[in-house]
């Protein structure tokens, strides 16, 4: 089963991933809550949209920009609504 390994501690696990582009996106209620904070940052993506982001922390540790999503991707990209894809200090086991 996919995992999102961060700081140690699995942040989301699921069979219901997709991969796009290499990048596999879980499903959003997968994502743990709790170190999950808001960013300001966006992105944008030709043919998904504009992208979100989340920055991870967890007492002291602290990922900026790690976690990415589309709240509202193009049609073509309807597979990653709903979901979301992780990078920099995240690492995806299968």
């Amino acid at each position: 089963m996919p995992k999102a390994i961060w700081n140690d501690e699995i942040i989301a696990e699921s069979e219901d991933t997709v991969v796009v582009e290499g990048n596999y996106y879980f499903p959003r209620a997968s994502l743990r809550e709790d170190v999950l904070r808001p960013s300001d940052t966006h992105t944008v993506c030709p043919w998904k949209g504009k992208a979100s982001y989340y920055t991870l922390e967890s007492g002291e540790h602290v990922t900026a920009d790690a976690v990415w999503y589309y709240p509202d991707p193009k049609p073509d990209a309807k597979a990653v609504r709903d979901r979301v894809a992780f990078w920099k200090d995240v690492k995806v086991v299968t």
